[in-house]
């Protein structure tokens, strides 16, 4: 899972990012010469720590966020550099600016919500006039032409593409556009030190459901600094602030929810492992998750819940006990299945 930070300078994006891997970095996107900071972090899962405990697998594997801190607006909006850096992600996060700035300028997080919706919107825009125009032309995909026209329509309106009513099909043949307005868009409120722990304001949290859009608050500059302590001294200082988890952890659970992503997971003497799936991703889709030969060779999937694994101790004694089922290529993987697929190639 990819996903991009933005926002309009001054938001405090590059502490989030920090705040979020738990990396020093150094903050100012012109200062690094437009170069993006990149960041990995394994999404905690005491689901597999727990089949970990069981199996004692050679290696433990958690599912993996890549966070990059792109590039943000200014006063003459995103530049094309930061536009291309963002269509390569899985989703988007804007970072809003929730305290005073040096100036003592108070903040105002629905004009930033506006001012890149505006610019994503154009930025859409602007690809799709081209390729309408192309296909017009030579009639060489009139499906593909009279969908891009419900879209122009769209974003002509100040709509995002997100808020389209597409189907698996339409929104397979605009894939290949990575409209920025199509992408999943979490919101972070990031707020001053004294408000921690607090709410984000009912106008904010207004305006990303009227949106439709993902919403967190947290105070970077504090998260960061607790990103960077060892799990006890976490642990001890967010008791202390009123907070019952670290930013990364709500956010991963967030940005899972924006994108309807539930966790599929494997167990074994070689390895435990956490893998993001689809929400609603039949049994041989998920397999291919995992290896295309997989899903191509499909025969069955043994599947257990991870709790009956864990009461029971062992794949034998959840047969045994009945808990373990045989599924078919028309089974539903539900969050928390512990799978084993049988296939031939």
């Amino acid at each position: 899972m990819k996903i991009g930070l933005v926002g309009l300078p001054g938001c405090g994006k590059s502490t989030v990012f920090g705040a979020l891997t738990g990396l020093a970095v150094e903050t100012g996107y012109a200062s690094r010469g437009g170069k993006a900071n990149i960041g990995v972090v394994k999404v905690p899962d005491p689901r597999v720590d727990a089949l970990a405990a069981i199996f004692r697998p050679k290696k433990t594997i958690y599912a993996e966020t890549t966070f990059s801190d792109l590039g943000g607006g200014g006063d003459a909006g995103l530049d094309r550099t930061a536009l291309n850096a963002m269509r390569n992600v899985d989703a988007l996060c804007q970072v809003l600016r929730g305290f005073d700035d040096d100036s003592g300028s108070p903040p105002n997080p629905l004009a930033e919500i506006e001012a890149l919706a505006t610019e994503t919107i154009l930025a859409d825009l602007e690809i799709v006039e081209q390729r309408v125009a192309r296909l017009a032309k030579d009639h060489s995909n009139p499906a593909e032409l009279e969908l891009l026209h419900r879209i122009q329509e769209q974003l002509e309106a100040e709509q995002s593409i997100r808020s389209m009513d597409l189907g698996g099909e339409e929104r397979k043949m605009t894939s290949p556009y990575a409209f920025l307005t199509a992408k999943p868009l979490l919101l972070v409120l990031n707020l001053a030190e004294q408000d921690v722990a607090a709410d984000p304001p009912a106008n904010v949290a207004k305006e990303a459901e009227r949106r439709g859009l993902g919403l967190i608050a947290l105070s970077a500059q504090v998260e960061m600094d607790i990103a960077q302590m060892s799990p006890e001294e976490q642990q001890e200082f967010l008791e202390s602030m009123g907070l019952t988890e670290p930013a990364r952890d709500r956010f991963i659970r967030a940005a899972y929810s924006l994108l309807d992503l539930i966790s599929m997971l494997t167990a074994g003497e070689d390895e435990c492992r956490s893998w993001p799936v689809p929400h609603g991703s039949r049994a041989p889709q998920a397999a291919g998750k995992i290896h295309s030969d997989i899903e191509r060779g499909f025969i069955r999937a043994e599947v257990v819940r991870w709790q009956d694994l864990v009461e029971l101790g062992s794949e034998a004694k959840c047969r045994e006990a009945g808990k373990l089922r045989v599924e078919g290529k028309s089974y539903v993987i539900q969050d928390g299945d512990v799978v084993n697929f049988r296939f031939n190639v």
